[in-house]
């Protein structure tokens, strides 16, 4: 298929960003909301979508906790929050 290649090369980048982005110590994990409840969930995820105040939904991750017969599924989406800048990426000068 024409331009897959090219397509493939920048989802690879556009991911390789995301991941230096929230390396361990570049900041935390905030769960936005979990539920046991699937209709909820569509519900909870229609929310955000629809808000005036828009959400990076690069900077989301959605986790589905796979239950079995003694706990439900569970479903929970999170924002990476980023902590502080570190000291060597500074402006030294204060500006």
């Amino acid at each position: 298929m024409p331009g897959q290649r090219k397509r493939k090369r920048q989802q690879q980048d556009a991911s390789r960003r995301v991941t230096a982005r929230t390396a361990s110590g570049t900041g935390h994990w905030t769960v936005l909301f979990e539920t046991q409840d699937a209709s909820e969930w569509h519900a909870q995820l229609r929310r955000p979508r629809s808000a005036e105040e828009q959400i990076d939904w690069s900077m989301t991750r959605v986790d589905t906790l796979c239950g079995r017969l003694v706990q439900p599924t569970t479903y929970r989406l999170s924002l990476f929050v980023p902590g502080p800048e570190p000291a060597s990426q500074r402006d030294v000068s204060g500006h």
